[in-house]
């Protein structure tokens, strides 16, 4: 039982820091009022969170192969615990910022390694994807359920709750984490982190994310935007010699030559990229167009949890041992595909019923296209890597939100002005640019399909890049 009960603790540090995400959106209309945050400002306290943890992942998950993944999960739930008390007491914007900034920071410590811990614990096909199961859901689901838990914290107390509420669930993990998380050892002996890969990566990484965040405030086409992403790309090319070139490279190239690992992760930058939409912008359409209140919102939202969580713990897993990752994935995919399709007709005068509930259903597709990507994403990765192939399939995820929110909520916007602009009533020109956002992230999804057609051909699972492990583990 002992690897269940580590899973157990993962998933629950996984749940805190999906809910924090989750929960902020709801709650930040409260924050504003009570700090006084201007509306540019207020977006950081979501930008910070991401520069963060999107820019650390990979550096944190390669730290994990190289010092221990234990330590370094300890570590961050220790960190993101920490930062979550002083969020809740933060009377200051600024306060605030740093404290989601070192929320994180914890929260990329953590996460980067989970999956390289879960990997590792289950070694057989057929409980690897039962456990893999379990996580996904956990992520996917969590998201939704933070949406019905900030709108009733902050409706019922007040929005410093959605904070506080991460102490008792943070110092739980850490007290389950001790004796259950399996003891590992250096995956190499007498390894070091690339110091010249670690600030490239982590800068480029800044950088390009920056970028991507601030094009809301400062437009696409702007000599800040254009710049930064040069920048970027400038830094991440420097970090890609440097790993070909350097004797103890950060991310040893040779995870990328595995087609299951590239192509998975490309999907998932699509897929993630397109399903903010379903995340926040339905949220934002159900508040400014339907009149909803926060708990409501949650509230209508809540199917969408309820059919990820029963298609994930109990279909996935066995459809994926009976049709392969890869063809699970794609039903998954078609699925999402229909969400967006859906929203990008719904009307002003929405019925819920009619209009939403078909929707939330479909979300199903998320239940069965996350666990098969997961699987895919680290089956390609040999065991000394697998905190690297954690972070980087982590990092994946957290670039395809950051561009998600960065195109979409833009296009979105410049859209419902110029509908706004041709005198259309405020409800229609928000519902208008929300429909091209959606019909955006329908051919994102439509775009997923095709790599995973492509690049994801074997439903058998490859067989690890590199040589045998020598990571001894202890369970």
């Amino acid at each position: 039982m002992r690897p269940w009960t580590a899973l157990g603790v993962l998933a629950t540090a996984l749940l805190m820091t999906v809910l924090d995400g989750s929960i902020v959106t709801v709650a930040m209309p409260a924050i504003q009022a009570d700090l006084g945050f201007t509306p540019t400002g207020l977006s950081w306290v979501v930008n910070a969170y991401l520069i963060a943890f999107g820019a650390l992942l990979l550096l944190a998950g390669r730290l994990g192969d190289l010092l221990g993944r234990k330590r370094m999960f300890l570590a961050g739930t220790g960190v993101f615990t920490a930062a979550s008390l002083l969020a809740g007491v933060a009377a200051s914007p600024a306060v605030l910022i740093a404290a989601r900034f070192l929320q994180g920071v914890g929260s990329a410590m953590a996460s980067a390694v989970s999956l390289g811990i879960l990997v590792t614990l289950f070694t057989e096909p057929r409980e690897r994807a039962k456990a893999i199961a379990v996580f996904s859901f956990t992520g996917a689901a969590g998201a939704s359920i933070g949406q019905v838990a900030g709108g009733l914290l902050t409706d019922a107390l007040s929005w410093n709750w959605i904070f506080f509420i991460n102490l008792p669930i943070g110092v739980a993990a850490l007290l389950l984490a001790v004796p259950a998380l399996p003891a590992d050892r250096p995956a190499e002996a007498g390894g070091r982190a690339d110091a010249i890969g670690a600030v490239l990566v982590t800068s480029g990484l800044t950088a390009g994310i920056y970028a991507v965040v601030t094009i809301g405030e400062y437009g696409a086409g702007s000599a800040r935007t254009l710049g930064l992403g040069a920048l970027a790309l400038v830094l991440l090319a420097g970090f890609l010699v440097r790993q070909a070139t350097a004797a103890q490279p950060l991310m040893p190239l040779r995870i990328l030559r595995s087609r299951a690992v590239a192509g998975a992760n490309l999907v998932q930058m699509l897929m993630v990229a397109a399903l903010f939409s379903f995340q926040i912008l339905v949220a934002l359409y159900l508040q400014k167009v339907l009149g909803y209140g926060a708990a409501e919102t949650g509230l209508a939202m809540l199917p969408a949890a309820v059919v990820i969580g029963v298609v994930s713990l109990g279909l996935s897993a066995r459809l994926i041992g009976r049709f392969g990752e890869r063809n699970v994935l794609l039903t998954g995919l078609v699925l999402l595909v229909g969400v967006l399709a859906l929203l990008a007709r719904v009307p002003v005068r929405a019925s819920y019923a009619v209009d939403l509930l078909p929707v939330m259903l479909l979300a199903a597709g998320f239940g069965l296209a996350l666990p098969a990507l997961t699987g895919l994403a680290m089956s390609g990765a040999r065991e000394a890597d697998a905190g690297l192939a954690s972070g980087l399939f982590n990092t994946t995820q957290q670039i395809g939100m950051a561009l998600g929110v960065a195109v979409l909520s833009t296009l979105a916007a410049s859209r419902t002005e110029s509908l706004a602009a041709a005198g259309r009533p405020a409800a229609e020109a928000l519902t208008g640019g929300y429909h091209l956002a959606f019909a955006v992230g329908a051919g994102l999804l439509v775009a997923a399909f095709a790599v995973a057609f492509t690049l994801l051909r074997k439903p058998k699972r490859e067989k690890p890049v590199g040589r045998p492990s020598q990571v001894s583990v202890t369970v």
